[in-house]
């Protein structure tokens, strides 16, 4: 997760049961999300950034032991779809960036459920595998704060903390030397790849789509001709 994923403002999230993880995803303005893909995507930008949103946020949702999913937007369009699957759609006062959106969510987060585990997650996430998601959360310990690195490896895809530690979000370029040197620990699990694949670029999204997104994104990219139709035979 870089600065390029942010920044909010909405309606105040409702209320939630308290068992499970709460999960916070950040979700730029969709005019200005996901700046880096505009090489490779040009005016498709916009509606990249939703279908990986979705996808994220459905994968989220269906995750074991997760109770909830807030998403942190100023986007009115984009909230709504992402309140008709389930999430909760939180609002944010003007100014700061990426790390106070997540700092707003959290708070918000904790006040629905107080002794929930949280994390931060990505929300440009299109492969994300519900299965996968719930390892990870399963490994982070029962004290302090965790973090998965992205695929690059120099960044971060999920932060996590126990109840009654402060997540403490340090997220953009070089989040993963920055989240190690605030103490959290690493989890270094095979078999995850999809919670570590984000999408900045037409690279990134290439890698993404051989691991196999999710259905908002998989129709986009057929659409857009990323990927190939799909016949009674196969693909054609």
């Amino acid at each position: 997760m870089t600065q390029d994923t942010v920044r909010p403002s909405g309606p105040v999230a409702p209320a939630a049961p308290a068992a499970g993880w709460s999960l916070v995803l950040p979700l730029k303005s969709l005019a200005r999300a996901k700046s880096r893909l505009a090489p490779f995507a040009g005016p498709h930008r916009p509606d990249l950034a939703l279908s990986f949103a979705l996808d994220t946020v459905t994968a989220a949702l269906a995750a074991p032991g997760v109770g909830r999913v807030l998403v942190v937007t100023r986007d009115a369009a984009a909230g709504e779809r992402l309140a008709a699957l389930g999430a909760l759609v939180v609002g944010d006062e003007p100014g700061g960036g990426l790390n106070d959106a997540l700092a707003h969510g959290a708070a918000t987060a904790l006040l629905l459920a107080p002794r929930a585990p949280l994390a931060a997650l990505s929300a440009d996430l299109p492969a994300l595998r519900p299965a996968e998601l719930g390892r990870v959360l399963a490994a982070v310990p029962a004290a302090g704060r965790a973090f998965l690195p992205d695929a690059p490896g120099l960044g971060t895809t999920l932060l996590a903390c126990a109840p009654g530690s402060p997540l403490a979000p340090a997220f953009g370029d070089g989040s993963r030397a920055r989240h190690a040197a605030g103490g959290a620990r690493e989890l270094r699990l095979p078999g995850v790849e999809s919670v570590r694949r984000d999408v900045d670029t037409g690279d990134d999204l290439a890698e993404a789509l051989a691991l196999g997104v999710g259905p908002h994104t998989r129709a986009l990219a057929t659409r857009l001709g990323y990927l190939p139709l799909q016949g009674p035979s196969g693909p054609r």
